[in-house]
């Protein structure tokens, strides 16, 4: 054995018992884990916005929102997506509009750069439409210059092109709102004029890129005519018909979804149909607001989000990785927890599958409308590993999880994450829709977790897993690597995927797997890490590439040490990682590692830099 081998073999055990230990101070008291799920400042501008229109913004309140916006402007004025990144016209639209709403003059050096950026880069004529929505609500962008979205798009049934639930699911609740928020066309004029956010070109309406486009693009005028001289009674069906529908979903905890895009629309969309502020359904969902706000240093932020379900499951996984024993009270705790978690209630998924019987688990504390495979998966290969005193009742959660996963598999063999055979690509090309995914179609990464998933209960061979495997090792890129659709990007991917096929009883000498070794050999950085920049979604320049980061080079290395490699590049990931550990236990990651959106919407999930290393320190100590 090499002494550079010795050397990171014997700092491997110190390493894993401080991380556990830190790991283990962040358990709640009723056995959960939860990060901070961080974004960007559209979040707090948006909160801004929402209490400007409701009539409830507070002076304290708003100051310490406007103290984080500030904080995260760029040297050019603008703000971004994610750390690190180039600056992000529409973010920068609505985080100068927040400050303004704070006071900041347009005169102030901050508030001039970034008008200035706006500006160089179209101004708001070239925003996208959530931001014109936005504006619009205060008179500063015309409605007619919106894409139209009808509320009478809830009478279609749902095998009808673009009904309701042809969006995934996060666009389909914030599609809902925005249609009775579009059929009422509010205005609430601002204190203040945006003249120096306008660029010099004039506003064109989209196109389309394809025939199917350019349809979509005359049927938008079309609707614009019907939404002139609506048909009344149809109208009033529709917008009825629509405000039970979000009411119906909204959450336990006052949400809609879990996430902030349908909640803040539905709020709006509801106080638009006489929902006064005391009503019950509106104070849930302020109140609700509240438990997402983050307040430390005199700054307040949101969360577009919250993960305990998630963060809980990978804690639980990662504690076993690293010897933790399977009926340690911790672990028991949080096993219990999580079976607490199990939905056992039909949501928008049985449309599709009505047959199909409940049992999935969700992401967010309260979401019983939209559990999730990915979550599912997750939770069922954590509580795999539990020693739990009531062997009837794990059993009987795992079997009815992993049920529910097969059942949600979609007919081409892989897994998207909310719905089964949400594909219809139709969705994308509504003028509407310029931003983020709205359709959720099977991707590599869940469907990896879902075979894993069956590669732990023991049916690696059904048919399910079968299907599962043919479809991933056919989404496998021509470089060796696999698309990440929930994480940045391609070692996301790839670190997923590898572990799946090799628990499935696909060869370690596989052709396949030995090309996703190889790419993760290439795409090592030379200081022993691994790192990809979130602009490879954009850019196949930056395809695996970026500043070293504790989750990414985790991820590299579950992917290695799955392929049975004891190499320099191994050794040289666990090295950066033992290197990089802090003295608490932790690591430090500024750098944004997850993915809401590809190209749009990124996350720095806060304990993906501590779960991830220990599960992959773990496993490399075996």
């Amino acid at each position: 054995m090499s002494s550079s081998v010795q050397e990171v073999e014997s700092g491997l055990q110190s390493a894993l018992n401080r991380a556990c230990e830190h790991l283990l101070s962040l358990q709640h008291p009723d056995g959960w884990w939860k990060g901070e799920l961080q974004t960007n400042v559209t979040m707090d501008a948006e909160d801004l916005l929402l209490r400007e229109f409701l009539g409830i913004r507070e002076p304290g309140l708003t100051e310490r929102a406007a103290r984080w916006i500030r904080s995260q402007q760029n040297p050019d004025g603008s703000w971004s997506n994610f750390a690190g990144g180039p600056g992000e016209l529409s973010t920068t639209i609505e985080a100068y509009v927040a400050l303004r709403l704070a006071g900041d003059q347009p005169t102030a050096e901050h508030m001039r750069a970034a008008s200035a950026f706006a500006r160089e880069h179209g101004g708001i004529e070239q925003a996208r439409v959530f931001t014109h929505i936005w504006l619009a609500l205060f008179g500063a962008w015309p409605w007619d210059q919106v894409p139209a979205v009808l509320p009478e798009l809830m009478l279609l049934p749902p095998w009808a092109p673009l009904n309701p639930y042809d969006f995934a699911c996060w666009a389909r609740q914030t599609v809902v709102a925005i249609a009775v928020v579009l059929a009422y066309r509010p205005q609430r004029p601002l204190p203040f004029s945006l003249d120096e956010l306008h660029g010099p070109r004039s506003f064109s309406r989209p196109r389309g890129s394809t025939p199917v486009g350019h349809a979509l693009v005359a049927l938008d005028h079309v609707l614009r005519l019907y939404e002139r001289r609506p048909i009344r009674p149809l109208r009033e069906l529709s917008l009825a018909r629509a405000e039970r529908w979000i009411v119906d979903r909204q959450e336990a905890d006052g949400s809609w979804g879990g996430i902030q895009p349908p909640w803040v629309y539905s709020l709006i969309a509801l106080h638009l149909r006489g929902y006064g502020l005391d009503h019950p359904v509106m104070r849930r969902g302020l109140d609700g607001l509240e438990s997402f706000a983050v307040q430390e240093s005199g700054v307040r932020r949101l969360e577009a989000c919250q993960s305990p379900v998630w963060d809980t499951a990978l804690a639980l996984v990662a504690l076993t990785d690293a010897g933790v024993p399977g009926d340690h009270p911790s672990i028991l705790q949080s096993a219990d927890w999580l079976l607490d978690q199990q939905i056992l209630a039909r949501g928008d998924w049985a449309i599709r599958r009505p047959q199909l019987e409940p049992g999935g688990w969700a992401f967010e504390f309260a979401n019983a409308n939209y559990p999730d495979v990915d979550d599912t998966a997750e939770v069922v290969l954590a509580l795999k590993r539990v020693e739990h005193p009531d062997a009837d009742r794990l059993r009987t959660a795992i079997e009815r999880g992993a049920a529910w996963a097969v059942g949600m598999q979609s007919r081409d063999g892989g897994w998207g994450a909310f719905d089964a055979d949400n594909c219809r690509s139709l969705i994308r090309e509504v003028p509407f829709c310029d931003f983020g995914e709205v359709i959720d179609p099977p991707s590599a990464d869940v469907t990896a977790h879902a075979i894993e998933m069956l590669a732990v209960l023991g049916r690696a061979r059904e048919q399910p897993a079968r299907r599962g495997i043919e479809w991933l090792l056919e989404a496998q890129e021509a470089d060796g690597s696999w698309f990440g659709r929930w994480g940045v990007n391609y070692v996301y991917g790839t670190g997923a995927a590898v572990p799946a096929l090799i628990a499935a009883g696909i060869p370690a000498h596989d052709e396949r797997v030995r090309r996703a070794v190889r790419w993760l050999e290439r795409h090592q950085n030379p200081d022993g890490g691994w790192g990809e920049d979130c602009r490879s979604y954009d850019d196949p320049a930056w395809s695996g590439r970026g500043e070293s980061t504790a989750s990414q080079t985790a991820w590299a290395l579950l992917a290695l040490h799955a392929a049975g490699e004891r190499s320099p590049a191994l050794d040289g990931g666990v090295r950066w990682l033992l290197d990089a550990q802090r003295p608490d236990g932790g690591w430090d990651e500024p750098e944004f590692t997850g993915t809401g959106f590809p190209s749009d919407f990124y996350i720095n999930y806060h304990l993906y830099r501590l779960v991830f290393p220990i599960m992959a320190l773990g496993r490399c100590s075996e």
